[in-house]
């Protein structure tokens, strides 16, 4: 506390603008790794420095202390290998330019949003399971060459044949790209967390493993109880109510910051890994 009036007295204009941007990095690197399984791997290695830098400062423990220090430079190399995921997903975000500056998309948007609604409403009714994944600026193409090529106008009628039971096209998703159905039948990655939780089968867990790696959204419909849930940046919301279910896609897939708005017409966002 006695140097506390001394390290007052140096701070400066330069000085606090110093330390505000080291802690925009710190906020900015702890937001990338929220929600996500880099956060145990975080801790892990803030654990590791901390008891390295400890033990090697005992003057009686010379040798182990060389050797921490000789491993730091490898740990600043393997920092960008393992949190390969998050550093990919900043710089998508950062290259997501209708996420700062919005564009008008509201015919196609709204078009869109209230197909995917409707069509999501009257399968739940019928018990028909369903996997519809709205892409946004993150190209899905890659996942659009496992399916069936269609490139035909969104209708509810032909989101109800591909999904019927009897189609050969039911199991797999449906990417929607710009008021058009792609490619039905699509091969979608699972997500890696660890979920315990018995209402996610493979079809909420194929939406998360989607939406983890990319903006898009996607929209699963249980065929066991012909429940609603929407999938968005590897997070999952149980059973939207069906009356809120377009505004909620609105929000989602509008230019911006969604998540804020999202929250005012759909339960709590919940992550598909419970303990962490």
């Amino acid at each position: 506390m006695a140097d506390l009036p001394w390290i007052l007295g140096r701070l400066n204009g330069l000085a606090i603008i110093d330390i505000a941007l080291v802690a925009l990095i710190v906020f900015f690197a702890l937001y990338l790794v929220r929600a996500t399984q880099a956060l145990p791997l975080l801790r892990g290695l803030m654990v590791l420095i901390i008891i390295g830098a400890l033990l090697g400062g005992l003057s009686q423990l010379p040798t182990f202390g060389m050797i921490m220090r000789a491993l730091i430079p490898g740990l600043l190399v393997a920092i960008p290998v393992i949190f390969q995921p998050e550093l990919r997903r900043a710089l998508e975000r950062l290259g997501r330019f209708s996420d700062v500056v919005p564009t008008s998309r509201g015919s196609e948007l709204e078009y869109t949003t209230q197909i995917v609604a409707d069509t999501a409403q009257r399968l739940a009714q019928r018990n028909i399971g369903a996997l519809m994944i709205v892409e946004r600026e993150t190209g899905l193409q890659a996942l659009v060459d496992t399916g069936v090529r269609m490139d035909a106008r969104l209708t509810p009628e032909l989101l109800m044949t591909i999904f019927h039971p009897n189609t050969a096209l039911h199991d797999g998703g449906v990417i929607i790209r710009a008021g058009r159905i792609v490619a039905a039948g699509c091969v979608l990655p699972l997500t890696a967390q660890h979920v315990d939780d018995f209402r996610i089968g493979l079809r909420h867990r194929a939406g998360i493993g989607v939406t983890e790696g990319t903006d898009a959204v996607a929209v699963i419909i249980s065929e066991e109880r012909g429940k609603i849930s929407i999938a968005h940046e590897g997070r999952l919301v149980f059973e939207v109510p069906p009356e809120t279910l377009q505004k909620a896609l609105v929000d989602l897939l509008s230019p911006g910051l969604n998540l804020g708005r999202a929250a005012s017409v759909l339960p709590a966002w919940l992550t598909a890994r419970r303990n962490r």
